[in-house]
């Protein structure tokens, strides 16, 4: 299921990927994970509404020892209890970039990936492409209609 943000989804986020919801400011969150089997930790930020260019944006950064990853423009998310993990996209003129956090600290990220590729036949892709257009595939499922970056307004 597609979610935007609100507080209470961000709690959601909190819940599948098994830690708890910090809030930082009016409308910034943070959430910390860590895998002491696999020796890893991450730590998830949330930004609401973010002004840039007199238009609002979310955006969601992740930092883990060696990495710093941002996602600007973000949409909304996916997040699979199932799975445990949640994703983070956002779509912009036929491309998506999602970010995947999972709940053993882990994180992909596949940027701006064609929207052919999310819909095209699965089994014609190279091996690592088919990967990208499988886990962005639910991104698709959506009527996009509503998600724009020029609209000025925070989905």
């Amino acid at each position: 299921m597609i979610h935007e943000f609100t507080e209470e989804n961000i709690i959601l986020i909190g819940n599948v990927l098994g830690c708890s919801v910090k809030k930082l400011g009016a409308d910034t969150y943070r959430l910390e994970m860590a895998n002491t089997e696999d020796g890893r930790k991450l730590a998830l930020e949330i930004q609401l509404g973010l002004l840039i260019d007199e238009k609002t944006m979310n955006m969601v950064s992740v930092y883990s020892g060696s990495t710093f990853i941002q996602l600007h423009n973000c949409t909304a998310f996916i997040a699979s209890e199932l799975l445990k993990q949640v994703t983070f996209f956002g779509k912009q003129g036929g491309n998506t970039t999602g970010l995947i956090v999972e709940q053993g600290a882990g994180c992909s990220i596949y940027a701006n990936v064609n929207n052919s590729v999310l819909t095209g036949d699965f089994t014609k892709l190279p091996e690592d492409v088919m990967m990208c257009g499988v886990a962005l595939s639910l991104t698709d499922t959506l009527d996009t209609d509503d998600f724009s970056f020029d609209d000025g307004t925070i989905s």
